[in-house]
């Protein structure tokens, strides 16, 4: 199974919240994922990033891909 590390959008309209899930790379992107591993709030005044790194870490190692955005917010935080 090919994996992906990316975002699922929840919260409520015009005010977005992120889950950072482990999700097979050929289904929806807020569809059904293996495992949520963090969250992003892009509205907070930090931008703040959350994540298990142990899982990100085991995951990463297994050959999961990293998504454009997540790969991007993990270097900058």
């Amino acid at each position: 199974m090919a994996t992906c590390i990316r975002l699922a959008r929840c919260g409520m309209r015009n005010q977005p919240h992120f889950r950072v899930v482990v999700a097979d790379s050929r289904r929806p992107v807020s569809g059904k994922f293996i495992e949520v591993i963090g969250s992003y709030n892009p509205r907070s005044a930090d931008k703040k990033l959350s994540i298990n790194k142990e899982r990100f870490d085991h995951w990463k190692k297994n050959g999961a891909c990293l998504s454009r955005t997540i790969s991007e917010l993990i270097t900058n935080s």
